[in-house]
This record gives C-alpha cells, structure tokens and sequence, in this order.
C-alpha cells in the first residue's frame, strides 16, 4: 500500500502563487508516475500535471506555463512531488489530489483545497 499526504493548499489572491507538496510512504518502490489532479465544484476530476520517476513531465493545456511539477527521489524512505503553481486565476480553484501509480494501482491522496478570490 501506498500513503499520500499533500500540504500546502490555500487562499491566494489572482495572480499569486502556491506551492502544493505531496509525500508518498508506505511501499514506495515500485512508484513510476506521480502526479496531481483536481476537482471543482460542479466538475469532474481532471488531471493537472504528471511526472515520471525519469522526470518526464506532463501538463494539461490550462496551467502549462504556469505550474511546474518536479519530484524528489533522494530520500529512500519517502518520495514527494510538489507542484509549484505561478500566476493563478480564479479557475483555478478546486480540490487538488496528489496520485501516484505503482505496478498498475493508482493511489489518491486525500486533496488539498486551492482557493484563488481577491
């Protein structure tokens, strides 16, 4: 099993910045892609950006140029990926859920709420 725990949501003005981190435990070995989604009100859940463990990167149209995911495989006994998120728009609001996929499973994490409003 895998464990996923994100920090760092919140309230930003327009054209502020967050930055989401999330930390993968448990059986991490055999995690390849990590990556968020997220869910507003009213809408399906859609992916945000991805990354594989050889740093291949994925973004959706909507926030490429925008936010930058990365990942940090350094430490054996955890893995975390942070998604760092410039100049945000009131769309951007939603429940932002960390996931990793590992020997075909895909973990969730519990989300974290990114409130943009002046």
């Amino acid at each position: 099993q895998v464990q996923l725990m994100e920090s760092g949501g919140g309230l930003v003005q327009p054209g502020g910045s967050l930055r989401l981190s999330c930390a993968a435990s448990g059986s991490i070995f055999y995690i390849d892609r990590m990556g968020w989604y997220r869910q507003a009100p009213g809408k399906q859940r859609e992916l945000v950006a991805t990354i594989t463990s050889s740093g291949n990167t994925n973004y959706a149209t909507s926030v490429q140029g925008r936010f930058t995911i990365s990942r940090d495989n350094a430490d054996n006994a955890k893995k975390t990926a942070s998604l760092q998120m410039s100049s945000l728009k009131p769309e951007d609001t939603a429940v932002y859920y960390c996931t990793a996929l590992s020997i075909s499973k895909q973990y969730w994490g519990q989300g974290t709420q990114v409130t943009v409003s002046s």
